[in-house]
């Protein structure tokens, strides 16, 4: 591999020129070539990094980690941060006190105070340090001549601590001098929070502790998109960036970002940087207070590169490449530092001219070395950003603080690009204090995103139901299931309880060919159902989907039922069976009031059907007129079933458990056996009958009406059917996009929401459908598919605006499920009741793609009916074609019941 060496900087191995004195020469070729690095040992560097990282987050901390510490905080500042804060900023040799006033956009308002730490304070007991920072800050109050009221102040302590929330860090060890007793292992949160209270003339609230990389990056200019990589190279090094908290395995809470603090200067600590180290570095080592330890630091921070700086320029000495070979007890003693010009006469030397120009590639090297290893370390911790995210490139921004020189700033970003070339590093230029509006800036964000918590939290307030409302909706559907079952109240039921004369469910002894009509919505489907013993392979179906265009569903209901027959016709035609009848049974997705199994009389259309001259009329006779007008073959309609009847069915052949339906779509209802004793509109007491319960009525009677909010209310009054379907419209897939569309909207209006910019978009019915719903939701993406919903709306939302959006549809789809729960507790309650039964077994087959897409609907459904119904063991299986097989399997059993009736008559 080429060896890195930016142009105009050092020559490589191997381009040694003639000079005498020059680093041109062989022998300073070879001082220096050890700190030349190839591109392929960069990559490893990165490649290990990245490992490090990745292994630092996780809960069982591998080799090669480095910390990867949660700061706990939260988001980036979006520019209405507003407020006066106090600030202290722990610093080497120095406190800094500030007062800084937030603005908005504008930059903030600083008045600040320097107080000198005297090195017996930084060595001596903890607490004399605490007091210390007590009483100068409240010294500068007095001195600003500051009302006495109470002030949220930010914490700057630049030193390693475990975080467990934002005003909670503990001191896990001391550096830059200072080692005071009786902290480490401790909140210095609270120290300073109990020397503050020691002082009693203040009312301060210590709310945020933070370190010196998260005060940079919090701290940057707000650009047109917001600084999400904080850099520090001066005497050390560290780095922080806002990572998915789904990968903080130490974190409760994984929603949406947290600014990671990544403890950097320890990698390598393990020896994952071996193979780069060179007899310089060691020696510098060998030589730290803390031998062994912040390997990475030590090749990167300034308070180390002057040390190797000298130890090379001690080694060219030895081998005259600088000064003749002449050196000095200053050259040789450990300085510190060596800065970056020709300043060897402080060092005792007399320079020529080539010794200068020496010197100069010395420092040039040393730098520009560091300059390529911290771009290994920022380009994999970008690749880490750019895949966590799943985004095929990232752009980002990086806040950097110290040590930013021109060649260091080029060399790190040019770096960066070679290692990373699908993530782009913009440095974004630091403002004066940057670090200290920063701490004010964390401290404010965290202000203003309570406030915002609080205010969506009351907004949504409504739409929440406490265990006691789950009860009562529990209460009242079971209430009006008996009023819809009873003679003399069935009118003021808002459940119609609608017998449907279907009286057992498949035993598995069915046989037969049928034909299945299924009709619900603006497909219309023909199938041919073949039931065989399980060893003969069980349910065959053959099937064929045709279109119902829009005019024929709304036109003349001759002209509807008239398309139906050409499409059977069509479908005989091609399946070969002119010329049979065969038994059909016939899902019709509309309420309908039956009068026995194969008649069913319209009651009102619904999912945008309005054809005319149907309401009111059997429309398994208007079918069969249909057929006489075509005039060609005949058709046996056997039975008329509703698709929830027809899911009990298809799920009851697999499981003889299945007695109850329930379908949750575009709309939403259930069925579920009942005996036919408390079936006062059939005449009989033995055996059961299915009923179809129309649920998605619930509520129309007024009996809901304090479980409704105004959302719901926006929702039902532009509905095609304002007031009706009112249970409906809390739960099915028709309307819960439209609920999330309401509250968005009122968001947006209270500037909780896009910073309260307008939204046209949001102001159009329909446009956010439910599907959206499940997409947002959905495990593991989900902030990253509601960023590219509300961009593909035109929404320019943050990470925050994308949390908030998301959370608004999980209150929403928690609610229907919950309803859904309970209203299913009802009917499971009510089966157990009516057989006496101390426990109950039952299966429930549910059809719907509500129920079936959204990631966690069917989960709020049966953890509710488990909370409500306890002494229900309730099974859930999902229907497969149930529609179309279940009205082919009523067809059967009601042929095998009559067979079974006609038997011993036939013996006689």
């Amino acid at each position: 591999a080429a060896a890195v060496s930016p142009k105009g900087m050092w020559p490589g191995a191997g381009s040694c020129a003639g000079g005498s004195g020059m680093l041109s020469t062989c022998l300073g070729c070879q001082v220096l070539q050890p700190l030349s690095l190839s591109l392929q040992q960069l990559s490893r560097v990165q490649h290990h990094m990245l490992a490090a990282m990745e292994a630092g987050l996780r809960l069982r901390k591998g080799a090669h980690t480095v910390p990867m510490l949660p700061t706990y905080v939260r988001s980036t500042p979006d520019g209405t941060e507003r407020g006066s804060f106090l600030v202290l900023e722990l610093r080497e040799r120095d406190l800094r006190v500030l007062r800084a006033e937030l603005g908005g956009s504008q930059e903030a308002q600083l008045k600040d105070r320097i107080f000198a730490v005297p090195q017996d304070l930084r060595e001596g007991k903890g607490e004399k340090l605490f007091d210390f920072m007590a009483k100068s800050l409240c010294q500068f109050l007095d001195d600003l001549h500051i009302p006495a009221t109470s002030h949220q102040l930010g914490f700057c302590f630049p030193f390693t601590c475990i975080t467990t929330g934002l005003e909670t860090s503990k001191l896990q060890s001391w550096s830059k001098g200072y080692s005071c007793s009786g902290v480490v292992g401790r909140d210095v949160g609270q120290l300073l929070q109990a020397a503050i209270q020691r002082q009693a003339s203040h009312d301060i609230n210590v709310m945020v502790v933070v370190n010196d990389t998260v005060a940079t990056m919090m701290g940057c200019r707000l650009g047109t998109k917001p600084c999400e990589v904080g850099l520090i190279v001066g005497a050390g090094t560290n780095s922080c960036f806002m990572e998915e908290a789904r990968y903080v395995e130490s974190l409760d809470d994984n929603e949406g970002r947290m600014c990671v603090n990544t403890e950097w200067g320890t990698f390598g600590d393990t020896g994952a940087m071996a193979d780069i180290l060179t007899t310089y570095d060691e020696h510098v080592d060998a030589g730290s207070l803390n031998k062994g330890k912040h390997r990475f630091e030590k090749l990167i921070g300034s308070l180390y590169l002057g040390e190797i700086a000298r130890l090379l320029l001690v080694q060219l000495a030895q081998d005259k490449a600088l000064h003749a070979g002449g050196t000095t007890p200053q050259l040789r003693t450990q300085v510190g530092a060596v800065p970056p010009q020709c300043l060897l006469q402080k060092l005792g030397l007399q320079p020529s001219d080539p010794d200068c120009f020496t010197v100069q590639q010395v420092c040039l090297a040393v730098v520009t070395r560091a300059a390529c290893l911290c771009a290994t370390s920022l380009a994999a911790m970008l690749t880490h950003m750019r895949k966590n995210r799943e985004l095929p490139q990232l752009d980002v921004c990086v806040g950097p603080a110290a040590f930013f020189r021109p060649r260091f700033r080029q060399t790190l970003l040019e770096m960066t690009k070679k290692l990373a070339p699908e993530c782009t590093a913009t440095l974004v230029s630091a403002v004066d204090d940057s670090r200290a509006q920063g701490v004010a800036v964390v401290a404010a964000v965290a202000l203003r995103l309570e406030a915002q918590r609080r205010e969506v939290d009351q907004l949504l307030q409504p739409l929440r139901l406490a265990p006691r409302a789950r009860q009562q909706v529990q209460a009242l559907l079971q209430c009006e299931m008996e009023r819809g079952l009873r003679q003399e109240t069935h009118a003021q039921a808002s459940t119609r309880m609608l017998p449907t004369y279907v009286r057992a469910t498949p035993d598995g002894s069915e046989r037969g060919d049928f034909l299945a009509l299924d009709l619900g919505g603006t497909n219309f489907r023909v199938l041919l159902v073949k039931l065989r013993s399980r060893e003969a392979g069980g349910i065959c179906m053959v099937s064929e989907i045709y279109s119902i265009p829009p005019e024929v569903a709304q036109g003349p209901g001759s002209q509807l039922f008239d398309h139906i027959v050409e499409c059977i016709v069509d479908f005989q035609t091609k399946q070969g069976l002119w010329g049979r009848t065969l038994p059909l049974g016939f899902t019709f997705s509309f309420p309908c009031q039956q009068k026995s199994l194969d008649q069913g009389i319209l009651l009102n259309w619904t999912k945008g059907f309005t054809a005319s001259g149907c309401e009111g009329k059997d429309v398994v006779e208007l079918l069969r007129e249909a057929v006489r007008r075509k005039n060609q073959f005949d058709l046996d309609v056997v039975a008329i079933v509703n698709d929830t009847v027809g899911t009990m069915m298809s799920c009851g052949y697999d499981d003889p458990n299945c007695e109850v339906g329930l379908i949750v779509g575009t709309g939403t209802n259930a069925c579920y056996m009942e005996e036919l004793r408390n079936v006062e509109a059939v005449p009989g007491a033995e055996g059961r009958m299915c009923i179809n319960m129309e649920w998605g009525a619930f509520g129309d009677n007024g009996c809901l009406d304090e479980f409704f909010t105004h959302f719901d209310a926006q929702v039902d009054r532009v509905s095609l059917n304002p007031g009706k379907q009112r249970f409906e419209k809390l739960i099915s897939g028709m309307y819960l996009g439209e609920i999330v569309r309401m509250v968005l909207v009122e968001l947006v209006e209270k500037e909780l929401l896009f910073q309260g910019r307008p939204c046209p978009a949001l102001q159009t019915p329909g446009i956010f459908p439910t599907k959206f719903l499940s997409t947002i939701e959905s495990d593991g993406l989900a902030l990253r598919q509601a960023s590219a919903v509300l961009q593909n709306l035109g929404l320019a939302a943050s990470v925050e605006d994308a949390l908030l959006v998301r959370k608004v549809c999980q209150v929403v789809s928690l609610r229907a499920g919950q309803l859904c729960g309970a209203a299913l507790a009802a009917v499971a309650e009510k089966i157990r009741d009516n057989r006496g039964l101390a426990q109950l077994a039952v299966t429930v087959g549910v059809d719907g793609t509500l129920y079936k897409l959204h990631p966690h609907f069917s989960q709020h459904v049966q953890q509710t009916v488990k909370e409500l119904a306890p002494r229900c063991t309730v099974t859930f299986l999902q229907s497969e074609d149930g529609s179309g097989k279940g009205a082919a399997l009523v067809a059967a059993v009601a042929c095998r019941i009559a067979q079974s009736r006609a038997a011993p008559a036939t013996g006689q």
